[in-house]
């Protein structure tokens, strides 16, 4: 098995309208690897955005069959991490790496 790279782990930040209710709680929602585990999204979020993290919650979306102008598609499933900062610090997602 292939070790995966702190920067390929996270796919990218989820920015939805409860991503950012969550925000107000120190919380921040990610997009990562299908084969990354919480240590693994721990150590790469203090690595890459130089925050303490409080605790990571792991959340497996299952894909989807939908139906789309009259075809059957399938809506891929995906990881999504949900990661708790320490309290007065935040990640600002609109800068780049």
């Amino acid at each position: 098995m292939k070790k995966i790279n702190y920067l390929d782990s996270i796919i990218r930040p989820i920015i939805t309208e409860k991503a950012t209710i969550l925000s107000e709680q120190n919380k921040t929602v990610f997009k990562v690897h299908k084969k990354a585990n919480k240590k693994n999204i721990k150590k790469n979020i203090e690595k890459l955005f130089k925050v303490n993290v409080i605790k990571v919650n792991i959340v497996n979306l299952k894909s989807k069959i939908k139906l789309k102008q009259g075809r059957l598609s399938k809506k891929s499933g995906y990881k999504k991490a949900i990661v708790t900062l320490k309290k007065g610090q935040s990640i600002d997602l609109t800068t780049g790496i």
